[in-house]
């Protein structure tokens, strides 16, 4: 088939070594600095990081990037995405290395003084816009954002696989930079075909090191040691070739011992398509698992602890009216340094859920994340629902969809309020917002607001208004409506703004 190559926007300079940043200067003053309540201020500086979509010829994917409106900003600013692989963040202009013919090149491949056309161009905050690619080649992407676009840019990676393994709808929320990732959840099972993606925003390479952990603790291998990732490139590393144990569940575990790197891990399965994994919150004695598909017709919960004790842990759904202990998986035992895995079956029983996990006695940091499944035979399709951190102050979800799209909200302690703009669609309508109470203790699947005379798609930003904390997540289906083909993503905090203490003194640059 054709394959519609992907063209990107070259960039100038090479990207910073941090993801966010604000700087405040005060006048110098003999005198002792006097401290006074820290000020939240708008980031200047971010990274995202998106891996290669896909390996089918048969992949349609769609970017959408977004940025929400933040007083306070900058009046201006720019956002970017470039190739990731050697020179991919070219301070040359590069030719986005996409290994075929893009747009605003000659079929000679000249590339001359001539830049291409980029897959995504944001024009101003509040304005979400649109890419799209075909095929098997398309890169991962390199992104950086600045002034006014910074604060809680959002891009969306969505991929619609027609047949094969992995097929359905697959998709990642664009990572910032890191040097820690836990991935409950994975497999190297028959059947299962797990890749774990990593991807270097920085000049010099980094050195990472990747531990697998199964039903009986570290996996036996070297070839996981010492993965160097050069600079600005993209490494995809199959699992299966890192130890040749079987196991149903995996937890990887992604460390980076020089610079740092953004990582996925890819989830292809043979009967049940695929999607991705990503990173679970940091571990903790208490986690919240967001947005549990109503329709689930099997859910597997995996967890891992790291910690040297092992973890007990009481296991609730909140459900639409309130806390449900489900039949016969009160509390689940962790042994420490070993994946376990519990079968919940239809667990959510047509009615909105989210997991909330809690510590019986003794709190112990445990990851965990949900394998989703949705139809039945052979029009399953399968996801996943990694812990997360609150909304917080505001969180984004992008590449909504009219009639596709669903917004789980759950307040796992107090009651919350929380308010949900709807941006202009990428071509077309104006912004809407609605305010939800959500009591504690409960899941709910809201009507989101939806862009008047919307064209296109669109995003949605959440934002916590009082009460206690908050978590979401979006599930968007696929466009086939007689498959089941579906991705969640969770909606932790943007982190758009940072604390910057005041003082009569310069103050130094604070990363986020």
């Amino acid at each position: 088939m054709k394959r519609t190559t992907l063209s990107l926007i070259a960039c100038a300079t090479a990207l910073a070594a941090v993801t966010g940043f604000a700087m405040v200067s005060a006048p110098d003053t003999s005198g002792a600095a006097t401290a006074t309540p820290a000020a939240r201020l708008p980031v200047e500086r971010t990274s995202l990081l998106c891996p290669a979509p896909s390996t089918s010829d048969l992949a349609e994917t769609a970017y959408t990037s977004f940025t929400p409106v933040t007083e306070g900003a900058e009046e201006k600013g720019s956002a970017g995405l470039t190739t990731a692989e050697p020179g991919g963040a070219a301070e040359d202009g590069g030719d986005g290395g996409d290994g075929g013919k893009s747009e605003g090149k000659d079929d000679k491949g000249d590339k001359g003084d001539e830049k291409e056309k980029p897959v995504l161009e944001p024009e101003k905050p509040g304005e979400p816009v649109a890419g799209k690619t075909s095929g098997s080649e398309a890169p991962a992407l390199i992104g950086t954002a600045e002034g006014s676009h910074a604060p809680g840019w959002t891009v969306q990676q969505s991929t619609e696989v027609a047949a094969g393994t992995g097929r359905g709808l697959q998709g990642v929320n664009c990572a910032a930079p890191d040097t820690e990732f836990w991935f409950p959840g994975a497999s190297t099972s028959s059947g299962r075909t797990d890749y774990v993606h990593l991807t270097n925003p920085d000049d010099s390479a980094a050195v990472v090191d990747i531990e697998l952990y199964g039903k009986d603790g570290a996996l036996k291998s070297t070839v996981g040691e010492g993965v160097t990732v050069p600079p600005h490139a993209s490494e995809a590393l199959l699992l299966s070739t890192l130890s040749d144990v079987e196991e149903t569940d995996l937890t990887v575990h992604v460390g980076v011992r020089s610079g740092r790197v953004g990582a996925a891990v890819q989830a292809l399965d043979d009967k049940t398509g695929g999607d991705w994994l990503t990173a679970a919150a940091d571990p903790a004695g208490e986690l919240v698992l967001p947005g549990i598909p109503k329709d689930a017709t099997a859910v597997r919960l995996v967890l891992f602890t790291p910690e040297g004790t092992d973890a007990d842990l009481k296991v609730r759904l909140a459900s639409p009216s309130g806390p449900i202990t489900p039949a016969g998986h009160e509390t689940v035992h962790v042994k420490a340094g070993m994946t376990t895995g519990v079968d919940l079956g239809e667990v959510t029983r047509g009615e909105a859920g989210s997991l909330v996990l809690t510590p019986t006695g003794q709190s112990v940091p445990v990851v965990a994340a949900v394998r989703v499944v949705r139809g039945k035979g052979g029009e399953q399709e399968s996801a996943f629902v990694p812990a997360s951190d609150p909304v917080g102050a505001r969180a984004t979800a992008a590449d909504n969809r009219a009639k596709r799209t669903t917004l789980s909200l759950v307040a796992p302690g107090k009651d919350a309020k929380v308010k949900v703009t709807a941006s202009a669609g990428t071509e077309g309508g104006t912004t809407a917002t609605k305010t939800y109470t959500v009591k504690g203790g409960t899941t709910q699947d809201v009507d989101a607001p939806v862009p008047a005379g919307l064209k296109g798609t669109y995003a949605l930003t959440v934002e916590t208004v009082s009460g206690g904390p908050v978590h979401a997540s979006r599930t968007l289906t696929g466009s086939d409506e007689d498959v089941a083909s579906f991705t969640v993503q969770t909606l932790p905090d943007d982190r758009g703004t940072v604390s910057v203490p005041r003082a009569d003194e310069d103050l130094s640059v604070l990363q986020r």
